[in-house]
């Protein structure tokens, strides 16, 4: 049998802490409990966790910049921002810093066994099958089979969070289709629309910051009017 992914719990309030582990336990993931950043640097530091369930409001660090942190050491692991503001400021950073998702205080157990579950399906994904491995998409390449993006002027490779790798790979096997955002953001995020649904303009306005030559005047990801999307390839 297949080892039990391993999440980490960043929470520095003991008892929800503990509570997050032990529900976690019992749906045989194996579970980590840390109360702030320096122990989850250090457990970082002798094995990387398939996903890390990260408190906004912890104390000195905050979640913000421990997700800046993992996703420079890696875009496969896992990261679901845990906040309890209501305002969707704190979403908007979440995703921006290159979290996969997040879920409000106070946790509802059965929705957040969904997304975690729907994060590890992304994030622990077998690399995709394809004649094209590689597809050039702005400035960059996308390695389908790394999940990286590349840049062909010096080789250098730039990780990706799953959903935006998701993303991605979505437009490059519907090039020139205009895509609706309703259909992008439930295929790329594996989850229902939810009311803040601007999280697939947040994407793609990051997207646009990594593969276009000027994000403010998008070639290869282009806004369709009253639709969606579209990836169009270089002609050249």
């Amino acid at each position: 049998m297949a080892e039990p992914a391993h999440i980490v719990v960043v929470e520095d309030e003991a008892t929800q802490r503990q509570l997050l582990v032990e529900y976690l336990g019992r749906q045989n993931f194996r579970v980590t409990g840390v109360e702030g950043g320096v122990a989850l640097r250090r457990l970082c530091e002798r094995e990387l966790p398939a996903l890390v369930l990260l408190d906004v409001g912890l104390p000195g660090e905050d979640g913000f910049v421990l997700a800046r942190w993992l996703r420079e050491r890696s875009g496969r692991v896992g990261i679901i921002m845990v906040t309890a503001a209501t305002d969707t400021v704190d979403r908007v950073v979440g995703l921006e810093t290159g979290a996969d998702d997040y879920i409000p205080k106070p946790v509802e157990m059965r929705e957040l066994l969904a997304r975690v579950k729907s994060v590890l399906r992304r994030a622990t994904g077998a690399a995709v099958v394809t004649s094209a491995p590689r597809v050039r998409m702005g400035r960059l390449v996308l390695d389908l089979d790394k999940r990286v993006l590349v840049d062909p002027a010096d080789g250098s490779e730039q990780t990706l969070t799953a959903s935006e790798f998701d993303l991605l790979k979505l437009f490059a096997e519907n090039p020139n289709r205009p895509l609706q955002r309703d259909w992008l953001l439930e295929s790329a995020a594996h989850r229902e629309m939810e009311a803040f649904d601007r999280a697939i303009d947040l994407r793609i306005t990051r997207l646009r910051r990594k593969i276009e030559h000027d994000p403010a005047h998008p070639d290869a990801i282009r806004t369709v009017r009253g639709v969606g999307y579209m990836f169009v390839p270089p002609k050249d």
